[in-house]
């Protein structure tokens, strides 16, 4: 009988399976990603529903997001180096500057960085409606 039992105790104690998501999340992850990619390149990201005006976010937009926090770091104190300097003054040397805007925006464990970051919080309550248009697209 012991054997049984032990039995009957590991089957109890499993654990159940892990969950995977489901293929609309992944969908809304991989368009995210590929819509913050394409702002942090500086271009644009529009969609449109059928009967429903033009969506998105402007790579002017995203650079007004991108400018606000940088702006709140400084205010804040959040940067202790002269970078925000540092940065226009290798910009009208014409200087790469990458290292210096890594700096002002921050660490990010995000794949595109602070930018990503920053362009999936602005996506975010796009991605239903650009997944919605794209399936309509596809329908056509």
């Amino acid at each position: 009988m012991s054997a049984l039992r032990k039995a009957q105790f590991e089957h109890d104690e499993q654990l159940p399976p892990p969950v995977s998501e489901t293929s609309q999340q992944l969908a809304r992850s991989e368009w995210l990603y590929n819509a913050a990619e394409e702002l942090a390149r500086g271009g644009s990201v529009m969609f449109k529903r059928h009967l429903h005006p033009q969506q998105g976010v402007t790579a002017y937009q995203f650079a007004l997001a991108v400018d606000e926090y940088a702006n709140n770091l400084l205010a804040d104190c959040g940067v202790d180096t002269p970078v925000l300097g540092y940065l226009l003054i290798a910009g009208m040397a014409g200087s790469r500057v990458k290292s210096e805007a890594l700096e002002l925006l921050g660490r990010s464990d995000h794949q595109l960085g602070k930018l990503g970051e920053i362009a999936e919080r602005l996506l975010q309550p796009l991605a239903d409606d650009a997944l919605i248009a794209q399936a309509e697209d596809n329908e056509l």
